[in-house]
Formats: structure tokens, C-alpha cells, sequence
């Protein structure tokens, strides 16, 4: 392949050899995408996902059910198309690779085809609305801009991508917690109402994917949280709101009473040792006048801060250990010396950690049904990143800074690949999709971005769809026992 066949986007494109290591040019454009979207992209994957199982035999598949989904794609020169609904895994791909979409955002399941939902509004009845989504959060580094003083904006870095790897371990854990869980259905009775809608578990089938650029995503994917209302999914997301400062709030934490167990386990298992063993340092938190004075306005008693400030004014830590842990050790002793007795003071040191740590969540992302997330396997146009899953288990290891780019993805096509290969599980999966499926395996598998795809199948695709036969088999027996007993009555 040519620097100009590149460039012209031949999604057939013929690889010459290891002397052209170096043909494909850094950047993001269209025809870079439309080789991304015919060879690399996984659509059946995406269609399997959407489709919770409804693409099968079962009597119970409801066949309407992917061709509710809306779809959205922004093409170049940011051109809007919403409420594009496919019937099909191959109406999928075919939209995608002649559309080449700069991005790809996955809505909810409606009522009908959103595509026809003009011909529905013409005949009188509201019947447009949106029925099933998935349960999403979006957390976004911009929001922490006024707790990391490495970057802001857009910027991220190693030092404060962590920042996203504790939100991922927090809200993760969380929600897989029957604990948590059998709490969140106490606070809402319509839980209760509606049959135990959440039951006495944790959410099982969740998804973390890499924004492309600055953030995660996070799907919640299990059938009773598709189905949440959006008073429902904003009660959920409440629960996780402990951050309610602005700009202009000195105190954006406050922790009334005890300490809810859910926060506590947060804080001992979690917040305390990243913000004490790692943000204090990276950030240098306590290091110089402006930032410590932030600090220091959390704190309610003049006397305490007034004393750290006199302390800290002008001078410089004598010991050989650094600066901001021996500032927050200091910090640390007055307040929970005893010795102040104003109301609040002992739980500083908690808000000041949740200020700095606990994750920022985009509210109005989660509490409603119709909300646009982007589709995982995107690239983001002004990085060249693939939005590709993070593995919560092993979240600490993820590095974006080393994930693939769409023009490093061209290039290992171009030069035959890494030399990965698709193990059995991946062919047998493959098979039971259809034919192009198995035979992209030749393709992806062949490049960095084959890691992401086989992890996004084995660990929450196939266990996914395993949980929706079986669910859609319960479902059915118990419809047809209850058909006998009527007819039996």
C-alpha cells in the first residue's frame, strides 16, 4: 500500500511489504476511516450486542427489537444524523462504512423505528418514546481541572489519568455490590412496585470503554437495568453523587453523621491510599501558597488554619520527606488531635480526600433514557484513539497514552501485522456470527487493536448474551406454565 492509497481510503487496500513501515502518515481523515470501518471495525460484535439476543430462533426474540435502536452518526464537518435505526448486522455496516461517521452514538430502544417516527406522530398517538437503555455513566477529566495542576482541559497525563482508574474502581465495585444494590431499591419504592425490579443483587454485565481522549464510559448492560425508568436512573445516580460544589465553593464535600458504609469502603479501600500515596505527591497538592490555601478554606475553624498557615508561610519542610506529605501529615494531626471542638472538624480530612478523589459524575448523562453515548471502537477525531474497553479488574494498568491510533493501525496492516492470532474461543464465536465475521478475524487479530476485541467478546459479550438466552428461556416457560394454568382455570 501507497501513501496515496492511504490517503484515498481503499478499504481493500494490498499490503507491499516491511520497506513501507513508515507510509501511513500520523492524523485522522475520512479515508483513514473508511479503511478503519471496512476492515478493522467490529459491526457484527456491535449488532450482537444491541440485539441482547433477539437476533436468535427463540420464539420469545423479539425480531422489532435492533431495529428500534437509535443510532447516530456525526459525519464530517460536524453533520448531525439522528435516529438512524438498521435491521440488520449487514444494514449495520453497510451504513457505516458508506457514511464513514467521525463518530458513532448508540441511543435507546424505542417504542417503534425511530426512523418512522413521523408516520407515528401523524396519526395522532404519542407512541415515540424510548422503552429499554442501557444504564450509562460518563466521567470526564475536564471536571477534576480544579484538583490537577499537571494538565487542564482536554490535556491528560500520567499523572492525572489515575484520577479515572479510581473512579472506574469505585462505581464499579459499587454496582456490583448486592449491598449497594439492595440499598439503592430501599431509597426508591418504585423498585419495590414494580416487582422487585433490582431484586437482591448486583449488576453482573458491565462495560468500561476509553473515551478516546479524556474520560470513560461505563455501560450498564444487565436486562433489569435496561429497563430502569428515568426517575429510577436518577435516584441511582444521586446515589452516587457526593461532589455538589462549583466554581465558586470553597467547600464542595460535606459528609453529615456517619459515614454511609458504601463511602466508608470507598474511603478505606480506595480514596485514602491513592490520595495519600500518590495524588499528594504527583499533584503536589500542599506545595505552594496558592494550593495549600485551597485546602486550608475547607477547614471551619480559623484558629486550625490560621496555626497550619503559620506554619507553612515561608518555610520549607526541614525533613528529607517530601513537602506535601509532611504538610498533610501535619494537616492530619491537628485535626484529629481532639483538641478543636468545633462542629464538622473531624470530618476534614474525609472531605478534603473525597474533593480530590471521589468521581465526578455527568448527571444528566445518566438520569435519562435518551441520552447519546458513544459506541465503543470509535475513534476520536482529535486524538486518532479507539475507544476501546478498559478491563476494570486490571483498570490500573491501563495506559492511554499507549492505546492504538487509527493511522498506527494502518500501518501494522501495511506491514502484515504483530503477529497475534485468534485463539479457539474467538473462531468458535466467530462461526456462530456469520462468515465475514470469521473471516475479520484475519484482520484485527493482525494489529494492537485484536487485544481490545477479544477481551470485548470474552468477557462481556459471550457472558452477556449467555445471560439473555437464559433469561429470554425463563421468561418464556413462565409465560407459556401461566398460559396452562388460565386454560387449565
Amino acid at each position: 500500500m501507497t501513501i496515496e492509497e492511504a490517503e484515498n481510503g481503499r478499504d481493500d487496500m494490498l499490503i507491499d511489504g516491511p520497506d513501507r513501515a513508515n507510509s501511513i502518515p500520523d492524523g485522522f481523515n475520512a479515508n483513514y476511516l473508511k479503511v478503519y470501518y471496512g476492515r478493522l471495525f467490529p459491526h457484527v460484535d456491535i449488532f450482537k450486542w444491541m440485539c441482547y439476543g433477539n437476533d436468535g430462533k427463540h420464539p420469545a426474540c423479539d425480531k422489532s427489537y435492533f431495529g428500534r435502536r437509535e443510532f447516530s452518526f456525526t459525519l464530517d464537518n460536524d453533520i448531525y444524523l439522528r435516529f438512524q435505526s438498521f435491521n440488520s448486522a449487514s444494514e449495520l455496516e453497510s451504513s457505516i462504512r458508506e457514511k464513514c461517521p467521525f463518530k458513532i452514538d448508540i441511543g435507546p430502544v424505542y417504542s417503534v423505528d425511530p426512523a418512522k417516527r413521523h408516520a407515528y406522530a401523524q396519526g395522532g398517538d404519542n407512541v415515540f418514546a424510548p422503552v429499554e437503555r442501557e444504564l450509562v455513566f460518563d466521567i470526564d477529566i475536564t471536571d477534576y481541572d480544579d484538583v490537577r495542576y499537571c494538565c487542564s482541559g482536554a490535556d491528560v497525563c500520567l499523572e492525572c489519568w489515575p484520577l479515572m482508574t479510581v473512579a472506574i474502581k469505585v462505581i464499579d465495585t459499587a454496582l456490583r455490590e448486592s449491598a449497594v444494590v439492595r440499598e439503592i431499591v430501599n431509597l426508591i419504592s418504585e423498585f419495590i412496585d414494580n416487582g422487585g425490579l433490582l431484586d437482591d443483587f448486583g449488576f453482573n454485565h458491565i462495560l468500561w470503554v476509553y473515551s478516546g481522549r479524556r474520560g470513560v464510559h461505563c455501560w450498564v448492560c444487565d436486562g433489569k437495568a435496561r429497563r430502569l425508568t428515568n426517575e429510577q436512573r436518577g435516584a441511582i445516580a444521586d446515589y452516587f453523587r457526593v461532589y455538589k460544589g462549583n466554581e465558586n465553593s470553597n467547600k464542595k464535600v460535606s459528609l453529615m453523621g456517619p459515614l454511609h458504609p458504601f463511602l466508608g469502603r470507598s474511603y478505606n479501600e480506595v480514596l485514602r491510599a491513592f490520595f495519600e500515596g500518590n495524588l499528594l505527591s504527583s499533584q503536589n497538592i500542599l506545595s505552594t501558597e496558592e494550593r495549600y490555601e485551597k485546602i486550608l478554606s475547607m477547614i471551619p475553624d480559623e484558629s486550625v488554619t490560621s496555626e497550619l498557615r503559620g506554619k507553612w508561610q515561608g518555610r520549607s519542610s526541614n525533613s528529607k520527606e517530601d513537602i506535601n506529605v509532611h504538610r498533610w501529615g501535619q494537616l492530619k494531626h491537628m485535626l484529629q488531635s481532639g483538641k478543636h471542638k468545633v462542629q464538622g472538624l473531624h470530618r476534614c480530612v474525609e472531605e478534603i480526600v473525597f474533593t480530590f478523589t471521589y468521581p465526578r459524575l455527568d448527571m444528566e448523562v445518566s438520569k435519562h433514557m435518551n441520552h447519546l453515548l458513544k459506541a465503543p471502537f470509535c475513534v476520536h477525531p482529535k486524538t486518532g484513539r479507539v475507544c476501546i474497553p478498559i478491563d476494570p479488574e486490571n483498570c490500573e494498568e491501563f495506559d492511554p497514552t499507549t492505546v492504538p491510533t487509527l493511522s498506527e493501525l494502518l500501518q501494522e496492516l501495511n506491514t502484515g501485522g504483530i503477529g497475534a492470532d485468534a485463539d479457539d474461543d474467538d473462531i468458535h464465536f466467530s462461526c456462530n456470527i456469520d462468515t465475514n465475521a470469521m473471516l475479520l478475524i484475519a484482520e484485527w487479530d493482525k494489529t494492537s487493536l485484536g487485544k481490545s476485541v477479544r477481551f470485548f467478546r470474552s468477557s462481556f459479550l459471550q457472558p452477556l448474551l449467555k445471560s439473555c438466552k437464559e433469561e429470554m428461556e425463563t421468561s418464556y416457560n413462565a409465560k407459556l406454565q401461566q398460559t396452562k394454568n388460565n386454560l387449565s382455570w
